[in-house]
């Protein structure tokens, strides 16, 4: 039981690890008016994230649908007490869709400008608001369970006091500022136009600064913070310094952690600097799903609670109390393991995307363009 709740703790820790890596379409968006500087250039820009958009959204679902059927009480927590964080991030979800769709139909009843605006939003909302969340994963929340598991939530801002959290809103920015920085190397990599090229390889570097600065003040509060430790009998108590404790104890982990900030920066770094390099989307993209998948494994390994509530600690949410039962944690691993079918796919379909970079042209004798 124990190994299986692990097993589909790492299956969660990866697919967040995915989404935070395809949020480069939520920081693209962000950069419509500032890489892009007329409409040709504007429809460029959203045809080429258009082509990865909805893979994103699927990572969203699958990302929920997985922690629901194998840790069904954070699910029910979360959702039934943090409802408004969740709800502005998926109403953002809402407006991306619909952005893409409409944006550039004939006689559309807002306008291409607004729903450009739309794209921005989601852009911006969505990216500070899953970091955030993600960052109460270790500073926590306001939350009580009775013994029939029903939820009292002690904060009528309802999950949206997770942005009034230093660490929280740190975190919220740096992936904010990550997302932009990433869209910047997927532009370089992507599309065949000079002008974009440049200023795609100015908003790496714009970029990487805040999202260092931001991501950096988050781990020092994370990690000389307060964490939630399970002790004798599950009882869960604050901890000084858990987080940091969970770093030196784990070594392979951390070791994983440090390599993946380290592909990060050299593909930042390198792209910046190689005047025709374009291949930094990669690197950075994976550094960014080891460190994600390694800041989840600290979150929640080491008998730490992965959803702690500072209102009442007894009511906090680790491994072993918030999974499913055995019988459908292994009926799911065994489904688990057609994974690479999947992943094989999906990464089929990238590279048909992805065959050759887009140019302000082909965009525009595309009948089916965004």
């Amino acid at each position: 039981m124990e190994f299986l709740q692990h097993y589909w703790w790492i299956i969660i820790a990866l697919l967040g690890g995915i989404l935070v890596f395809l949020l480069f379409v939520q920081g693209g968006q962000t950069l419509l008016y500032t890489v892009a500087r007329t409409g040709d250039e504007r429809d460029l820009l959203v045809n080429c994230l258009g082509h990865k958009w909805e893979f994103t959204f699927t990572t969203l679902v699958v990302f929920g649908g997985a922690f629901f059927a194998s840790f069904p009480l954070f699910y029910s927590t979360s959702f039934g007490g943090a409802y408004l964080a969740w709800m502005v991030v998926l109403f953002c979800f809402v407006l991306q869709a619909v952005s893409y769709e409409y944006r550039r139909k004939a006689n559309n009843l807002l306008g291409e400008t607004t729903y450009n605006v739309f794209l921005i939003i989601n852009g911006a909302l969505a990216t500070v608001c899953v970091g955030a969340v993600v960052g109460s994963f270790f500073t926590g929340n306001p939350f009580r369970l009775n013994e029939m598991n029903q939820v009292t939530w002690d904060s009528p801002w309802r999950g949206l006091e997770v942005l009034f959290n230093a660490a929280n809103a740190s975190l919220g920015l740096a992936i904010f500022f990550l997302s932009r920085a990433l869209a910047s190397l997927y532009f370089m990599n992507s599309i065949r136009e000079e002008t974009i090229f440049a200023r795609s390889k100015r908003q790496v570097l714009l970029n990487a600064i805040p999202f260092l600065v931001f991501l950096l003040a988050a781990l020092t509060l994370i990690l000389l913070g307060d964490g939630y430790a399970v002790g004798e009998g599950g009882k869960v108590e604050p901890t000084p310094y858990k987080h940091f404790r969970n770093l030196l104890e784990m070594p392979a982990n951390t070791a994983m952690l440090l390599v993946g900030v380290a592909g990060v920066l050299f593909g930042m770094i390198k792209s910046i600097f190689s005047p025709r390099w374009r291949k930094g989307i990669w690197f950075s993209g994976g550094g960014i799903i080891l460190t994600v998948i390694a800041l989840f494994i600290v979150a929640g390994f080491n008998n730490t609670a992965f959803y702690p509530s500072y209102a009442d600690p007894g009511s906090s949410l680790t491994i072993a109390n918030a999974s499913s039962s055995e019988y459908t944690l292994r009926t799911m691993a065994y489904v688990s393991l057609l994974s690479p079918l999947v992943i094989a796919y999906i990464s089929h379909a990238w590279r048909a995307l992805n065959r050759k970079p887009l140019d302000i042209q082909e965009v525009k004798e595309d009948e089916n363009a965004y």
